[in-house]
């Protein structure tokens, strides 16, 4: 496959992350505001905020928190506002992220637009559920060589409820050279039977800010912020067949999602098929739960692959990347009684290589759910 294809998102986030840089720092010495209104649908909430920030830490200091996969440095596009008065032309660091139908529309990136006068938005109204947890880390698990379980609890008295898919933003405080608290999405890992606790799979990406906090500072019995759930990446409800594939820390949302189905007793009702690619056996976990579904739910299928096996692996399962085992289980070993829905969790590469082999398979694209995160 062409390393372009990989490539190339990872570069238009670093370079829009650089520009919102320079254009923060400089004006912030060059402008200095009051204080600014935000109207938030129709009147429905008014904000009174500190001018001169991002929209999107103004909103969130007044408690309305709007999803951001990369805590706010321009590179994920996850932050989309819906503006209806003038804030100034589109920036460069907006465009990537926006289709022609969103800058039609008046969306925007919260994060990159500056409070500098009264403005009016518009926003999901779920936004307004979103809660700020201060949660203690109770277990660390090393569930791989690189992707560390990590299980939160709550403050007494305090519970969340989110869909099984979605996802929090989870922060650490600064350490080393980072002078700043950062934060970033992560998929939750439990069920939401689990009103107590909280659970992410954080693999280690070499130079993340939060995933070496996590891997090499988290202590069991610290304290994190948490804030979510944010996400509309959930399992609908219909008896279309379920062709869910994930790789890495992908993992997280599927386990929340299965443990859920298995909770409200709806784990039978449709036939559900789990890709998990990974390069070697060190890369797989949950094997043991997931085969046990496998063995007890007729209708469960979990279908492990490897890329890349280790003679020490003893590995007798599928090869290759994934995309050729689910390319291959889609033309020979999937019925097509009922209508197809796929679900994704990974990199982007991985759920744009995906999206290709199921479109190419005749799923329809409105069929396909993912949360892409950058």
């Amino acid at each position: 496959m062409d390393l372009l294809f990989f490539i190339a998102p990872l570069a238009v986030g670093g370079i829009s992350a650089a520009f919102a840089a320079l254009i923060s720092v400089t004006d912030r010495i060059v402008n200095n505001y009051g204080d600014v209104v935000i109207d938030i649908n129709k009147g429905k909430k008014e904000l009174t905020v500190k001018g001169g920030q991002p929209m999107l830490f103004g909103l969130a200091e007044s408690g309305i928190f709007v999803p951001s996969a990369c805590g706010g440095r321009g590179s994920c596009g996850a932050c989309k506002v819906t503006v209806r008065s003038d804030v100034g032309p589109l920036m460069p660091t907006e465009a990537p992220y926006l289709t022609q139908e969103e800058i039609k529309g008046s969306v925007r990136l919260s994060c990159q637009i500056k409070l500098k006068q009264d403005v009016e938005i518009e926003i999901p109204e779920e936004l307004f559920n979103v809660q700020d947890y201060q949660a203690v880390v109770e277990k660390i698990t090393d569930v791989t060589h690189d992707i560390k379980e990590v299980y939160c609890k709550l403050p007494e008295g305090k519970e969340v409820s989110f869909i099984s898919g979605q996802y929090g933003q989870f922060e650490v405080p600064p350490y080393g050279k980072v002078k700043e608290r950062t934060m970033r999405a992560y998929s939750m890992s439990s069920a939401p039977s689990d009103r107590n606790h909280l659970e992410f799979l954080i693999r280690l990406v070499p130079g993340g800010i939060v995933t070496t906090y996590a891997h090499e500072h988290l202590k069991e019995g610290e304290k994190v912020r948490i804030i979510g759930p944010f996400g509309d990446f959930q399992v609908r409800d219909t008896d279309a067949t379920m062709i869910c594939v994930a790789g890495g820390s992908g993992m997280a949302p599927f386990k929340s999602i299965f443990q859920d189905m298995i909770d409200n007793g709806t784990i039978t009702n449709r036939d559900i098929w789990y890709f998990f690619g990974a390069r070697s056996r060190r890369d797989v976990f949950y094997l043991d739960w997931l085969y046990e579904l496998d063995e007890k739910y007729n209708n469960f299928h979990f279908v492990p692959a490897l890329s890349e096996p280790q003679p020490e692996d003893n590995w007798e399962g599928p090869t290759g990347l994934i995309t050729e085992v689910l390319d291959g289980y889609l033309k020979e070993k999937i019925s097509r009684e009922h209508n197809l829905e796929g679900y994704l969790c990974g990199s982007p590469g991985m759920l744009d290589a995906c999206m290709a082999v199921m479109t190419a398979n005749e799923m329809k694209t409105e069929d396909i759910f993912f949360d892409k995160f950058a």
